[in-house]
């Protein structure tokens, strides 16, 4: 079994490399500067030269404030390169496995979202993973698309990594917002999910919504890590943040399709967390 990982530079395309003995497959790790996915001969000529049996696409623009300025650059990215992918997969029989985002949904919906909720994005950033979504359902049958939340890890930018090098820092204070409501996710537990999907040969296609179970703000996920760092570190609540990017005020996704689906056990984002702190040291 032989499997392609796009974005192989960005925080999830680092954690599939971490993983990839985890299973019996063969990966094959592309970067933008190895494989332009926004050039669809490229692309086609790629898969010509090398014959797959999955396409993981951990490829995306995730600069969710630049985005708002950055608008035809997100959209190349996260749509149409999504959809060259998809054209390529069909002609060559590739399941394509694709990871979109909450944003899809404007966060007014009180309870957590399902995956046939309206989606109204009200950023850049998730129109275009949204477009992204779209065009892969037009061009290719065989593929699942996993919306994902608040994606954190050992690897890159994300909010855990900078509570992280703020406690490390011994920084007095961090100012954080209670604004928005969601569930952070260990992008371990995402791969871990995916790597199962392949090694099961799933043919259940179609959308789902992973992400660790439970909901909560941006504060209680930063007092959790000070918690778990033992950190003095003083976490002050700020009701509203300026930003250029509106955000969904609750993006908490429901699981119940994929764990009904797939009788799979999704971490608690608490124990996940915990969980990711004891690994890295």
């Amino acid at each position: 079994m032989k499997v392609l990982v796009t974005g192989a530079n960005g925080q999830l395309g680092q954690v599939f490399q971490k993983k990839e003995k985890q299973i019996k497959a063969d990966f094959i790790f592309q970067n933008s500067s190895s494989l332009d996915l926004t050039n669809h001969a490229a692309v086609e000529s790629f898969f010509q030269e090398n014959e797959f049996d999955y396409c993981i696409n951990c490829a995306a623009y995730t600069n969710v404030e630049a985005a708002e300025t950055e608008i035809e650059k997100a959209f190349l990215v996260n749509a149409r390169a999504a959809e060259n992918l998809a054209k390529v997969c069909q002609k060559n029989q590739v399941v394509l496995i694709h990871p979109s985002t909450d944003y899809v949904f404007d966060g007014e919906k009180e309870t957590a979202y399902l995956e046939v909720d309206e989606t109204q994005p009200i950023n850049v950033y998730g129109a275009s993973k949204l477009k992204g979504e779209e065009l892969i359902k037009k061009s290719l049958k065989e593929h699942f698309i996993i919306r994902t939340s608040w994606l954190y890890s050992e690897f890159g930018k994300n909010f855990f990594t900078f509570i992280k090098s703020q406690i490390d820092q011994n920084a007095e204070e961090v100012k954080i917002t209670t604004e928005q409501k969601g569930t952070p996710t260990n992008a371990n537990d995402l791969a871990d999910f995916i790597l199962w999907l392949i090694s099961n040969k799933s043919k259940a296609y179609g959308v789902y919504h992973f992400s660790n179970l439970g909901s909560l703000t941006w504060y209680d996920f930063t007092l959790e890590i000070k918690s778990l760092y033992h950190s003095d570190i003083q976490v002050s609540a700020v009701d509203h943040f300026k930003t250029k990017a509106k955000r969904p005020q609750n993006s908490t996704l429901d699981k119940s399709k994929l764990i009904k689906n797939f009788n799979y056990q999704i971490k608690s984002w608490d124990k996940s967390l915990a969980n990711l702190i004891t690994e890295i040291g």
